[in-house]
């Protein structure tokens, strides 16, 4: 007898340490019956429910962006911040957004790394220069409403 390879099922896969849309993400998850796989490298409390899954890798530099990114396939979807993350996984074919709602995509991923290295060099530098905005109430929403349409798009 063969074994068929079964295809991978939807997945939310989260960059955790950092990520303030985690009550977000649940409320969507448990909404559309889809796993979540929590990705940090230090322990902190996620919700005891079935499709509720905490990993703690090392905390060598980049553990848990490389767990992610070989985690990462066609119905994943990554939430981050970190825009080279989101590129690995974009690259693997999974969805990503970040914690505001804004998705990561092949054809503006490029100009975001861009952006970033210049950042990085003028920081630097010794440039001062402001950080990204406060995280709000809009951002949260935002990041909801994206979420609910990626799974949907992602489930059909």
């Amino acid at each position: 007898m063969t074994e068929v390879a079964q295809a991978p099922s939807l997945t939310i896969l989260v960059d955790g340490d950092a990520c303030p849309v985690k009550d977000e993400i649940y409320k969507v998850a448990y909404r559309r019956n889809v796993p979540v796989v929590v990705v940090s490298n230090s322990p902190f409390r996620v919700p005891v429910h079935p499709l509720v899954r905490r990993v703690v890798v090392s905390d060598g530099f980049e553990a848990a962006d490389d767990w992610i990114a070989e985690a990462a396939h066609a119905k994943a979807v990554v939430i981050t911040a970190d825009i080279l993350l989101a590129d690995r996984c974009l690259k693997a074919g999974a969805s990503a957004l970040s914690p505001s709602g804004k998705p990561f995509t092949t054809s503006s991923i490029g100009s975001q790394i861009a952006t970033r290295a210049i950042m990085a060099d003028l920081r630097a530098g010794g440039d001062i220069i402001g950080g990204p905005a406060p995280f709000s109430k809009n951002d949260r929403s935002r990041f909801l409403s994206a979420l609910d349409e990626v799974l949907g798009r992602l489930a059909r």
